[in-house]
């Protein structure tokens, strides 16, 4: 395994013993960026470490064996033609932050204590040695704190200097997302997709927008219609391009697409019954088709399987109260504006400590 160790003005190389072991001598104190590669086995997460005064420290880092997993994300994806109030009016905005997360999955996965730390040290290492993992580490550090505008020049950089990475196009199709430039932001996602046809990452990345100027674009439905053909046993695939579909529906009278939507979406959960919202969209599906009977079940399961997900409980609320069961009604809907609530305070204790983040890095 190939180890380096870079800071402003010095870079140091090594390799590991065969136990994996390797040391550094003779640095000074200061902050390092350490990163591993090994010979195809892809690249390791970056590792910031603090060096004092004459201090000896121990850093571990783990290898990835592949570009891009499996989801640990899950967004609910799921529109309908009915208004219902302020209740997922904030759809933009989460499918945002779930990109932003998404984007740094495929990044450094340590962080140091405090981000404007890590930022400044991101932006010295990609100044003293612009590669593709520098630049993309800097961008995505800008982007996780909502600093979107500057996070996209690092990675148009990024994409102009390695116009083949892929994750440099997700970064910037995130970012340009996030800053709300969706013709930008339409077109890296596209060109992430087509780089490599047949890798699921990118179509991922895509199946998580919730902006209408995306979705509604010919270029993202045939996009996860090629994903749902390319990977027909993935649930994923199915879930997405079942969502794609539901969200181009052309209306009431258009008497073939639920029909569609609903094959695929039984397909995702019966290739992963834990898929909570491949449930969800399907109640949402059996909802539009007046089958409350039906609804009722799907966003009982939803619940059931995926418990953490706010959704289905207003949902499910709805369906009650739609078929005269006023107290479960009302016990759905308050458990729903409990957990909003738990949410927007997260929400808003993070909105404070980025503003602050991004106002002492502007300076």
């Amino acid at each position: 395994m190939y180890l380096q160790v870079k800071a402003t003005g010095q870079t140091l190389t090594a390799h590991t013993d065969p136990t994996g072991g390797y040391t550094f001598t003779e640095l000074n104190a200061g902050g390092y960026l350490l990163r591993a590669e090994g010979s195809g086995s892809g690249e390791a997460h970056a590792r910031l470490v603090i060096l004092g005064e004459a201090e000896t420290k121990r850093a571990d880092l783990t290898l990835e064996y592949a570009f891009f997993d499996e989801p640990n994300l899950i967004v609910a994806g799921v529109t309908d033609p009915v208004s219902h109030g302020g209740h997922g009016s904030d759809t933009v905005r989460r499918s945002a932050e779930a990109l932003a997360q998404a984007t740094a999955s495929l990044g450094a996965a340590e962080k140091p204590g405090s981000a404007l730390e890590a930022a400044r040290a991101y932006q010295r290492a990609a100044e003293a040695g612009p590669s593709e993992s520098n630049l993309f580490d800097w961008g995505t550090e800008l982007l996780i704190h909502r600093a979107p505008e500057q996070a996209a020049e690092v990675f148009e950089k990024g994409h102009r200097l390695f116009p083949r990475s892929q994750r440099m196009l997700l970064g910037l199709a995130a970012a340009g997302y996030a800053h709300g430039d969706y013709d930008r932001s339409a077109h890296s996602f596209f060109e992430a997709c087509d780089l490599n046809p047949a890798d699921p990452g990118p179509y991922i990345f895509l199946g998580k927008v919730q902006s209408i100027e995306i979705v509604q674009l010919q270029g993202y439905l045939d996009r996860l219609a090629r994903f749902q053909k390319l990977h027909p046993d993935s649930a994923w695939a199915n879930y997405y391009y079942a969502v794609a579909l539901w969200k181009q529906r052309k209306g009431p009278e258009d008497s073939q697409t639920p029909a569609r939507v609903q094959k695929l979406l039984q397909n995702a959960v019966r290739l992963d019954p834990a898929l909570g919202a491949a449930y969800l969209q399907l109640g949402v599906v059996y909802s539009a088709q007046k089958g409350d009977t039906r609804a009722i079940a799907a966003y009982q399961k939803a619940i059931a399987v995926s418990p953490e997900m706010d959704e289905p409980h207003y949902r499910l609320g709805q369906a009650y109260e739609r078929t005269g069961q006023k107290e479960k009604a009302r016990q759905e809907l308050d458990t729903y504006e409990e957990m909003s609530k738990k949410l927007q305070q997260r929400i808003e204790r993070e909105r404070s400590e980025i503003q602050q983040f991004v106002f002492e890095l502007r300076n």
